[in-house]
């Protein structure tokens, strides 16, 4: 039996920065759980691009997922993440597909970049791991900084606890496995999921389980709690007029339909006004 490690992130680490959470397996295995073409937002996201322009920064870019695709496309696109691990894979995928791109490690609450862009967007609800309000108001100043005036900022807001069963954090549950046949290798994502519906926090476990012939060959922890926060209709709006936003629209999941009370998932598009 392997002896496993254990994680345990909390927003912030003791020196003030950000204490990133996609490292070791769960960095790894993100493409693996993650087949890119169940994810209905690419088109969507080219359509705002196209709307409101060019250059683009995707914040949270993670191992690019968009952001390589939208460099395929052509389109001036930027990458910033505050893994380090996950960029490196980014990276390398770029360079596998000889594609060039600029990515930089920062924390969302605190960018500082060469330029400004026309189109920000903080896609798979990354903002929302953010659960401190403070946090979350510095995220949305710091993005309202790097945008050019009339550019715009779109995010797209999940309640996770509408959409998805809970364990109570009490039984794991198998979320995802994949099996390498050349590596004789299968990966599994197991979770516990709890949520405070009063704070409306999610609260998350991960166990990464790497089988090897059946054999347990390698586990990892991680404990991220609480892991997000979300937000009503109401609240969004008001996070992006604070930090100085025009509210363009509220749209249900990737769509062009008006966000309506029962949507799990809305994205907003706020403008910095010109």
């Amino acid at each position: 039996m392997v002896s496993p490690s254990r994680m345990d992130w909390a927003s912030q680490a003791e020196d003030g920065t950000l204490a990133y959470e996609y490292r070791g397996l769960k960095a790894q295995t993100w493409d693996l759980f993650r087949d890119p073409c169940e994810w209905d937002d690419l088109a969507f996201y080219r359509q705002t691009i196209q709307e409101f322009g060019e250059p683009v920064l995707d914040v949270g870019c993670g191992t690019g997922r968009l952001l390589l695709e939208f460099r395929r496309l052509g389109l001036d696109a930027d990458g910033v993440d505050v893994s380090p691990e996950m960029l490196e894979l980014c990276r390398s995928k770029a360079d596998g597909a000889a594609i060039a791109i600029r990515t930089y490690l920062q924390d969302m609450r605190q960018l500082s970049l060469p330029r400004r862009y026309r189109t920000v967007l903080v896609p798979s609800s990354s903002f929302q791991l953010l659960t401190q309000p403070d946090d979350a108001a510095a995220a949305m100043s710091s993005l309202f900084s790097v945008l050019e005036q009339g550019g715009s900022l779109i995010m797209p807001f999940v309640n996770p606890s509408s959409r998805r069963s809970t364990t109570n954090g009490v039984d794991w549950a198998l979320t995802c496995e994949r099996t390498l046949p050349n590596a004789q290798l299968t990966y599994q994502l197991w979770t516990k999921q709890w949520f405070d519906h009063k704070r409306q926090l999610e609260h998350i476990e991960n166990r990464f389980d790497v089988l090897r012939d059946g054999q347990l060959h390698e586990r990892e922890y991680c404990r991220r709690s609480p892991a997000t926060r979300w937000y009503t209709r109401a609240q969004a709006r008001a996070l992006y007029r604070r930090a100085g936003f025009k509210v363009v629209r509220l749209t249900s999941g990737f769509t062009n339909r008006p966000a309506g009370p029962a949507d799990p998932l809305f994205c907003i598009v706020g403008n910095r006004p010109g």
